[in-house]
């Protein structure tokens, strides 16, 4: 099997400071994935620039493993599966409308909510003058540390900063106040399982953080060289919640049309009741054990290693096309 493999890489010295490339995979998670892939056939690299449709074209894989995360525009992940769509060529994971919702977080909630998956009451705005009727407080714009807001005042100053950053209407959501997890999900249909749950330690946080997993805590405090202890999987809790919690994961992966794997984070409001906070259906693989990265981590925790994670995928995907791998 001849396996085309896309994706995204971080530019040298930017990514820290430059969120756009903040998802975009280090050198060690390519070559990661393409050990693994390197298992099931030859691999062929192929990362995800402006050649990138004509080099499929040309090459013509069996099969497409796209961890590509894009960089231009509001669909930017769905760009190479609709590439691959173009020419006919099979491809893993989720279709770019799925990839292109669940990248429009507005979007995504008024379809949990239209389902009745339970998610955090919610407004999309271009400013402050546009709140009218929303009354959760306190409130959540974007997702940094300076996003916890407890007045309407507040609120307004973040949504200028969203606007005049990104140039979109920012997401306002009402706060949860209880426990947060995340849950990996890998398969289809009713094979479709939930790994070891994961629950963010918010100790393992700065002192004067709030209780939030936060950019900062993503990408700035946590670091390679001092990683902060922030999961816990599987994650202590009894099984009504983790029951509760792997329905509603499940229940928004199937409603959002995913497809191979994704993430699903979550928190629970005060009641204890989970609440999907969003869907990735590219969901972050770096393969080192050491760096906080949920999906191996869940895998790991199930007895999955991570080149078995990745084929898994890759066989999910070739089964759905009726390729044999």
């Amino acid at each position: 099997m001849r396996i085309g493999f896309t994706f995204n890489v971080k530019p040298g010295g930017v990514a820290a400071v430059d969120d756009r490339y903040a998802e975009w995979e280090d050198e060690e998670t390519v070559a990661g994935v393409e050990g693994a892939l390197a298992r099931a056939g030859e691999v062929i690299r192929l990362e995800a620039g402006d050649e990138l449709p004509f080099r499929l074209r040309e090459t013509r894989p069996d099969i497409v493993f796209n961890i590509a995360e894009g960089l231009s525009g509001p669909n930017r992940e769905a760009h190479v599966p609709a590439i691959c769509e173009f020419w006919s060529l099979p491809y893993t994971g989720s279709d770019p409308m799925a990839l292109a919702l669940c990248l429009d977080k507005g979007r995504t909630k008024e379809i949990l909510a239209h389902h009745a998956i339970p998610t955090a009451p919610f407004t999309v705005v271009a400013g402050p003058e546009e709140l009218d009727g929303f009354a959760a407080w306190p409130a959540i714009v974007n997702i940094t540390r300076a996003s916890y807001c407890r007045s309407r005042a507040e609120v307004g100053r973040a949504i200028a900063g969203v606007v005049a950053r990104y140039r979109q209407p920012a997401l306002v959501e009402g706060y949860l106040g209880g426990r947060e997890f995340t849950c990996g999900i890998l398969g289809n249909g009713a094979a479709a399982r939930v790994l070891p749950i994961i629950e963010i330690n918010f100790a393992a946080l700065p002192a004067d953080a709030l209780p939030i997993y936060s950019y900062e805590a993503k990408w700035i405090w946590d670091t390679p060289d001092r990683p902060l202890d922030i999961f816990r999987c599987p994650a202590p809790v009894d099984g009504a919640l983790a029951a509760e919690i792997e329905r509603t994961a499940l229940a928004a992966y199937r409603v959002l049309r995913c497809r191979d794997w994704a993430r699903v984070d979550l928190r629970c409001d005060e009641r204890g009741i989970p609440h999907v906070l969003e869907v990735n259906p590219l969901p972050g693989i770096h393969p080192d054990p050491a760096m906080n990265s949920c999906l191996p981590k869940a895998a790991r925790a199930a007895g999955i290693d991570y080149a078995e994670m990745i084929l898994s995928v890759l066989r999910a995907a070739a089964a759905r096309h009726g390729l044999a791998v």
